[in-house]
């Protein structure tokens, strides 16, 4: 096991390790399984027969909605053959509350020569009650057009999201088949949890999730039965951060019609801790942006600390 006082990843099954947390503990659980296609995750959990992943999937996801506090949300990702038996799991048997059915959409993936290729994953939000956290400020996207009646701070982000793969030429790519994009982590993270919040993600794989909470102020156990991917994480944590390894490209849109200067200015000093912070090389892009659409100089852009929205007049 390696652990700091705030994020610990924990070798072991899921199973067993959220089997031993306490009840009504945890306050978010995002949830990347294997989909049992097949992938080389040195074990056998994705290669299972149909009944006995079903079994499976029951056993850790009773784990989780015993430890996730009541006011707690869940997020799993899983692949379409089965997203809809997963959903029913939460549904009907967990009964747990149904918030949204993500679109994960990337645009590379595996070629098909007959049918069409796959550019999605599914990720499926549910809540343990009707009282949660969602801190929607946290996670808005910046409006195509400035309007007097629209929130200056930005859009609902909407249920598809795009983001590309960590590819492996990107310098955080991990030796791991499935390792997700930190800024698509980092969004369920910011809408869903408080900074030092309990995240829990009982596949933690190459510890994207870990990472992210880890910048983000939250506590974080990762549980990962794979030794090589636990001193991955290990290596991963104790590197320098240089900033997300992804970007909802709409972060960088700058409004049209921002054509007041008053209304402009208080804009794009707070354009980037709203919605470029953790992203550092988005925003030499960004200041060439604003000059170019409307001649603006973005020296005094504030880029202090993210997530502080309480003082900010909207």
């Amino acid at each position: 096991m390696w652990m700091n006082e705030d994020i610990k990843i924990v070798q072991g099954e899921a199973v067993d390790v959220m089997g031993q947390m306490a009840d009504a503990s945890v306050d978010l659980i995002i949830a990347d399984p294997p989909y049992n296609l097949g992938k080389d995750y040195g074990n056998n959990h994705d290669q299972m027969g149909f009944d006995a992943y079903l079994s499976f999937t029951r056993a850790w996801l009773g784990q989780a909605h015993r430890i996730l506090r009541e006011d707690g949300t869940l997020y799993v990702f899983m692949g379409v053959r089965f997203v809809s038996y997963l959903y029913d799991i939460l549904d009907r048997e967990l009964e747990m509350h149904f918030n949204s059915w993500i679109c994960w959409h990337y645009t590379q993936g595996l070629g098909r020569k007959k049918g069409f290729s796959p550019r999605h994953d599914d990720i499926l939000m549910f809540t343990k009650s009707s009282r949660f956290q969602f801190h929607l400020d946290a996670v808005r996207v910046p409006q195509k057009y400035y309007r007097a009646r629209n929130n200056m701070r930005g859009a609902n982000p909407g249920d598809v999201w795009q983001f590309s793969h960590v590819h492996y030429c990107n310098t955080n790519r991990q030796p791991h088949p499935t390792q997700k994009p930190e800024g698509l982590m980092a969004r369920m993270v910011l809408a869903s949890s408080q900074k030092g919040n309990l995240v829990v993600d009982p596949f933690v794989g190459s510890g994207t999730s870990a990472r992210v909470c880890q910048q983000l102020g939250r506590r974080c156990i990762g549980i990962e039965m794979n030794p090589s991917f636990v001193a991955a994480c290990h290596e991963r944590l104790s590197a320098p951060f240089a900033g997300f390894d992804s970007i909802d490209e709409r972060m960088r849109r700058i409004p049209n019609d921002l054509n007041d200067a008053a209304v402009r200015d208080k804009y794009l000093k707070n354009h980037s801790r709203w919605f470029l912070a953790h992203h550092n090389d988005a925003l030499a892009q960004f200041e060439n942006d604003v000059t170019d659409k409307y001649g603006d100089s973005v020296d005094s852009v504030d880029s202090g600390n993210f997530g502080n929205f309480s003082d900010v007049k909207k």
